[in-house]
């Protein structure tokens, strides 16, 4: 039966508990005024559902959700009842970002409300920084709309399902921010150069392209999800079974859902992709270097399509928050060193001087509150008005602030369960090495159990090395 968010409150774990109880965290207490309805928790043997039921706002995540799951996450991470935990989001999107609008109204109200939305993003990374090291199996079903803090809720988890309807972004420099919930951790992480334009554009990926390029582990039709997840509900583990072996479990028990794939491709795949890899490399100094690469593309090269993408590209750049552009990519620079605690420390540093900077309360209003169609007024108001002391600022603790305490210590330098989705193409390329093209692929269809896609993403890998 479902178990609506208001009632339970979860008992304290014991003495050696992973997790800080609520009781120890002040941003974890529950707040008169959070909505008793905004999340919907639900026990079906061994699955316990997560519902985000704030259809109206497309499933914004804002402190009373998050106050709620923390604790209910606690409680099932110590159960043994609890095999399988799913996350889901009620209407058409799964959950659309943070609720910006909110914290733009705090931070007008000066010091006092900035500090309020501060508060409200270590809420967001101490849920983010739990699900990326949760103790048990945790799927994400990105059906729709998942962006922003949707990501954070999603991104980091060992199964994340795409299906037809899924649309992924990182919006957060179009509104004078910059790409958080983790952004640091898993873009840099990304093949190729693919995160730092989405971080610098915040370009789109649809449906199966969330799959393709491994923001997800998995693609099923939406209309299969239901009995998917009464299917994990009849899954069960032995109390000694490592949590691998539960992963190895629960991914071929989703994989019996695929039922094929709506393209045999990517949206950014051949030549798009090897100008993106090119234009956005980790060797380009700076963003100017990168408007200039651009601008080859467009006055040079001989394809029509890359010339109009180059183009429109430079547009939007020249569109975005310059310093939420010019943060967003020293952040995609030094990223890929953070580990996944140092990540959400960091990012609530940089986070906590967004709140005091006015580009972000600009930014929300003009697009998403007045939704102007006219370029906001951002301070400063041209990329090359950006000085890079401007930009390490954003990364300096602030002295009379503390920084973010996390609820466990746990730490990765790299997913530990990276292995559940497609083979990249740095596995592809080296099997190629040696093999003939039929032949990589009837061997990483063996190592990765005949997975649905592994077939398409190697043709399109080895079309780029040649």
């Amino acid at each position: 039966m479902a178990l609506r968010a208001k009632i339970t409150n979860p008992a304290m774990l014991s003495a050696n508990r992973q997790y800080a109880s609520p009781s120890e965290d002040p941003l974890l207490q529950r707040n008169e005024n959070d909505d008793p309805d905004d999340v919907i928790f639900t026990n079906n043997y061994g699955v316990r559902s997560i519902e985000l039921n704030r259809p109206k706002k497309l499933n914004s995540l804002d402190g009373s959700m998050a106050r709620k799951i923390i604790p209910r996450l606690q409680e099932w991470a110590k159960s043994d009842l609890a095999g399988v935990v799913v996350i889901k989001g009620a209407g058409r999107a799964f959950c659309a970002g943070g609720d910006v609008a909110a914290l733009a109204k705090w931070n007008q109200e000066g010091p006092e409300g900035q500090q309020k939305s501060c508060d409200y993003f270590a809420l967001e990374y101490k849920l983010d920084h739990m699900i990326a090291t949760y103790t048990k199996p945790y799927v994400a079903f990105m059906d729709g709309i998942t962006m922003g803090g949707g990501v954070g809720l999603s991104i980091h988890a060992p199964f994340r399902i795409a299906t037809e309807n899924t649309l992924f972004a990182m919006p957060e420099t179009t509104i004078g921010f910059f790409p958080d919930v983790g952004a640091s951790f898993f873009l840099p992480r990304m093949e190729g150069a693919l995160g730092t334009y989405l971080a610098l554009t915040s370009e789109q990926l649809k449906g199966v392209d969330a799959f393709y390029h491994g923001v997800a582990t998995h693609y099923i039709h939406s209309s299969t999800l239901q009995a998917l997840e009464a299917r994990l509900a009849e899954l069960q583990f032995p109390d000694y079974m490592p949590l691998k072996d539960r992963f190895k479990i629960v991914d071929a028990t989703i994989e019996e859902y695929s039922t094929g794939l709506p393209s045999a491709r990517p949206h950014i795949s051949g030549e798009l992709r090897q100008t993106i890899d090119r234009v956005f490399h980790r060797d380009q100094p700076s963003i100017q270097t990168i408007l200039a690469s651009l601008a080859e593309v467009r006055d040079q090269s001989p394809s029509e399509e890359l010339k109009s993408w180059a183009k429109k590209t430079i547009e939007t750049l020249h569109t975005r928050s310059p310093v939420a552009v010019a943060v967003a990519l020293q952040q995609m620079r030094i990223g890929r060193t953070w580990s996944i605690a140092e990540t959400f420390q960091k990012e609530h540093d940089i986070a906590t001087h967004f709140m005091a900077h006015p580009d972000f309360v600009e930014g929300v209003t003009a697009r998403l509150i007045e939704r102007k169609k006219e370029r906001p007024n951002w301070q400063p108001n041209t990329l090359n008005d950006v000085k890079m002391a401007d930009v390490h600022r954003f990364f300096a603790r602030d002295p009379s602030k503390p920084g973010l305490s996390l609820l466990s210590s746990t730490d990765y330098e790299e997913y530990p369960h990276a292995w559940i989705g497609l083979p990249r193409d740095e596995e592809i390329w080296s099997e190629a090495s040696s093999k003939a093209p039929q032949e990589v692929v009837v061997t990483l269809l063996e190592k990765y159990n005949g997975k649905q896609g592994v077939r398409e993403k190697v043709a399109e890998a080895l079309e780029r090395l040649r």
